[in-house]
């Protein structure tokens, strides 16, 4: 970011100010600049000169240029940050309203392919990483942000600073899970690979955390080795640690809980999933009598 504050006008100078008091993240703020440099090049003037119109004909010329809902979504949001708080022109945005998204299904792992995945790893660094991943059902980014010091072997909890939302919260860790840590702490410490009270899943320097884009390749790989054909990330991981407590009976305001989701209705989706429990339903044509 202070490569480009060194060399804006005072309007984006203004901007970058704005979404630094409210402390928005960097990966943010560039979405943000970006949204309002594409208006700008539709426009071919400064974005500040715009319309109710102008604003209407650009989010059409979206649409017809094949945006995909969520970057135009994401297009609108930046705009609205940058009319509604650095401009203090909420009435430019008021009848702009965000496209619906389609609602997809996650893909699921199934146990067995779970275990070969986790298994096809040859760096024990990325097994057990992966191993948290389904084991505590974080995401890639809290993952790699873990701390030595975050793993509570007495309460059997991982703590999580500052995950999605700018929360803490406790994630669940298992006897099994626990163990691999502490073989993974070993081999690390005694390599030197890790500080005392660092990372716990280093980079290449011991100063920095393994990258969520690392954790994704290492998972592309992984899979490839595994012989698993499915579209696969790291979340996939933690859609089948959800899927797989679901089709377990445990209950879904504690799998919530457990994921760190705000509103039921986000946990909700693994109830579609969850195909043990569409297996267990007696259908109705099952009672008939033969015809």
């Amino acid at each position: 970011m202070d490569t480009i504050i060194a060399a804006v006008t005072p309007l984006r100078q203004r901007m970058l100010e704005d979404m630094r008091l409210r402390k928005l993240e960097p990966r943010t703020q560039e979405a943000y600049i970006r949204a309002v440099r594409k208006l700008a090049a539709y426009l071919h003037r400064s974005p500040d000169t715009a319309t109710v119109e102008d604003l209407r004909n650009f989010q059409l010329h979206l649409v017809d240029t094949g945006t995909s809902p969520i970057t135009l979504n994401a297009t609108l949001t930046g705009l609205r940050f940058f009319f509604d708080v650095t401009l203090e022109r909420m009435d430019l945005m008021a009848r702009m309203q965000p496209v619906k998204l389609p609602r997809r299904l996650p893909v699921v792992f199934s146990s067995q392919e779970v275990s070969r995945l986790i298994a096809a790893a040859s760096n024990i660094k990325h097994q057990v990483a992966l191993s948290v991943a389904y084991g505590a059902g974080l995401r890639a980014s809290e993952v790699v942000h873990l701390k030595v010091t975050d793993v509570d072997g007495e309460r059997m909890t991982l703590r999580v600073e500052q995950g999605k939302g700018r929360k803490d919260r406790y994630a669940m860790l298992s006897p099994v899970l626990l163990q691999r840590l502490r073989t993974w702490w070993r081999i690390a410490h005694a390599q030197g690979r890790m500080l005392p009270g660092g990372w716990l899943f280093p980079g290449l320097n011991p100063t920095d955390p393994l990258t969520p884009r690392q954790l994704n390749r290492a998972v592309h790989a992984v899979a490839e080795a595994a012989g698993i054909d499915k579209r696969v990330s790291p979340h996939s991981l933690r859609h089948g640690f959800a899927t797989h407590l679901l089709e377990r009976k445990v209950d879904i305001r504690v799998i919530q809980v457990l994921l760190g989701h705000k509103r039921l209705e986000t946990t909700a989706i693994y109830t579609h999933v969850a195909t043990d429990l569409l297996r267990e339903v007696i259908g109705p044509l099952e009672p008939l009598p033969p015809s």
